[in-house]
């Protein structure tokens, strides 16, 4: 069976569209998917997920003061992430597990495998091990460069939505109530909410990168969708102050977009899955429609136009396409096999043809040089019936045949038509014998006295047999000019002879005298009848009596003939 072509890998939804708010889009970014983070245990907080495919974007850091360096080389604390056994909500206060060390005012606890942040400032977690290095690709500035539009977002106000309390602890506000998100003891209040402020800020670049990127089509549905329950997991624990639900509700509405995405995409393939099916079984049915054909030329040439159009549709889910496939082959493999048979049975009936005709050329070679112009001729008429029924063969080979053919005939037919020429060229005397000959028949007619004209015609047969033969283009004319006086002179003596035969004259006479006889009993028959009042009779009588007539008018002209 013919191996099923197959197309290329479905390519990405097209995810550009305009924003909602008419803003540029972010031109796409090639997407480069960065492996995940792993986990560290005992780590003030996790680690916030990078977008799958795009670099961590730098975060505009708000414009507030730079803390004072503290004297102590320890900084704030930042504490473990919550965990529901560690932190009850609502309570204000953050509950240690048994283990924890507790940072002394003024000095920041360094849990292994961190790394301070700012020299005297807020320690911030580092991952415990480098992050992998993403796989080589275009960076984002050389696949297409930031448009203007993308400008950062506008810092938060993190007054709004935490607080801090008197020994550094920060808290922010949720709609579950207030959270504690670190501490950064012997800084000022509005120092220590900037910090975690700037966290936010970070978590809200994200959003928007994810938002512009989905917005713009740089990143692909599934992706994208990885992405917003990544950022979600990391907003629903951040240690951050900042508009979280506002963030939250943002990723939910990224997440119905990308859903929405998602239904049209799937719709979109569901129609065209069904054209292409409409379209692979027209073709399949086409095709075997055509698998009985015998335009063999027309049909190989509509074949290939069927399997250019299958190649060209999309694939289908393998079961249907596999089905549809197995129907278009089986019927351009019968077509095929049907006409590789019809092929070979031509090319061996075109070797018998071949065989036979090379026959027929080497007999008509040989007549080519023969003086027996009328049997030579004649046979070359008979080759030339032979040549017709024995079927042609090869193209190459026919025309080289016919060829040798043509040429034995012409060698033949030319020489004869010299030796005619010159015989022709004699006979013009015996034309001009002959036309005399005629002039002087042809003054015959009328035909007046039959006996003369038979004497007359006699001598100029003898006269015409002695002029001998014509060319053969004239002899048709004068013959049928010499046989028509021939006829006139043949019917003026059977006329003599009619009305000079006493037989033939008694007929006429007892039939005219009959039909008078036959003509006087019926008009009498007629009057009776009409005497007696039955006109239907007498009517019937009448007709015959001049049916008669007629009849006698006829007889007596023929009786006339013979006075």
């Amino acid at each position: 069976m013919t191996e099923q072509p197959r197309n290329g890998d479905e390519q990405p939804e097209d995810l550009t569209a305009a924003p909602a708010d008419g803003s540029t889009p972010e031109v796409p970014v090639p997407d480069v998917p960065q492996p995940a983070e792993p986990d560290v245990p005992s780590t003030p907080e996790p680690a916030v997920p990078v977008v799958p495919g795009t670099p961590t974007p730098e975060v505009p850091v708000p414009n507030v003061p730079t803390p004072a360096v503290p004297t102590d080389p320890d900084g704030p604390v930042l504490p473990e992430a919550p965990k529901p056994t560690e932190t009850t909500a609502g309570s204000g206060h953050a509950t240690e597990e048994p283990g924890e060390t507790t940072a002394e005012p003024g000095h920041a606890t360094e849990e292994p495998g961190e790394t301070t942040a700012e020299s005297g400032g807020a320690t911030e977690q580092a991952p415990a091990t480098p992050r992998p290095t993403p796989r080589a690709g275009p960076t984002p500035a050389a696949a297409a460069p930031a448009p203007a539009a993308a400008a950062a977002p506008e810092p938060s106000d993190p007054s709004q939505w935490g607080r801090v309390d008197d020994d550094g602890t920060v808290w922010v506000r949720t709609a579950d109530g207030e959270r504690s998100v670190g501490s950064y003891p012997g800084a000022e209040a509005a120092e220590a909410l900037a910090y975690f402020g700037r966290k936010f800020d970070e978590l809200a670049g994200q959003v928007s990168l994810l938002e512009q990127r989905v917005v713009a089509g740089g990143v692909s549905l599934q992706d994208a969708q990885t992405s917003i329950e990544h950022l979600r997991e990391a907003v629903t624990d951040a240690n951050a102050v900042g508009d979280l639900a506002g963030l939250l509700a943002r990723l939910d509405e990224l997440t119905k977009g990308v859903a929405a995405r998602k239904a049209r995409r799937e719709a979109e393939r569901a129609k065209t899955r069904e054209r292409a099916a409409q379209t692979k079984d027209r073709i399949a049915t086409e095709a075997e429609s055509l698998a009985e054909s015998t335009d063999w030329k027309r049909t190989g040439d509509r074949l290939r136009e069927l399997l250019d159009e299958w190649k060209a549709a999309p694939r289908l889910d393998r079961k249907t396409d596999d089905a549809l496939w197995k129907r278009f082959s089986h019927a351009r493999t019968a077509f095929d096999k049907r006409r590789r048979a019809h092929f070979a049975e031509l090319d061996e009936q075109r070797g018998e043809a071949a065989v036979r005709k090379e026959k027929l050329v080497k007999e008509a070679e040989a007549l080519a040089s023969s003086k027996e112009w009328g049997e030579t001729a004649k046979r070359f008429r008979e080759l030339m019936a032979q040549w017709k029924a024995a079927g042609r063969a090869r193209r190459d080979v026919e025309d080289q045949l016919w060829q040798r053919f043509r040429a034995a005939q012409d060698t033949f037919f030319s020489a004869r038509n010299e030796v005619f020429a010159a015989r022709d060229a004699d006979l013009a005397v015996n034309l001009e014998k002959k036309r005399a000959l005629l002039v002087e028949a042809e003054a015959l007619l009328p035909v007046t006295d039959p006996r003369s004209a038979r004497s007359a015609l006699r001598s100029i047969h003898d006269r015409w047999e002695a002029a001998g033969h014509v060319p053969r283009g004239d002899r048709d004319a004068v013959e049928g000019r010499l046989r028509k006086v021939d006829e006139a002179v043949r019917a003026a003596e059977e006329a003599a002879w009619a009305r000079s035969n006493p037989e033939a004259r008694a007929r006429a006479e007892a039939t005219v005298t009959q039909l008078r006889s036959s003509i006087a009993a019926l008009e009498a028959e007629a009057a009776g009848a009409r005497s007696s009042g039955n006109e239907k009779k007498a009517a019937e009588a009448e007709a015959a009596a001049a049916t008669r007539a007629t009849w006698l008018a006829e007889a007596e002209k023929t009786l006339a003939e013979f006075s």
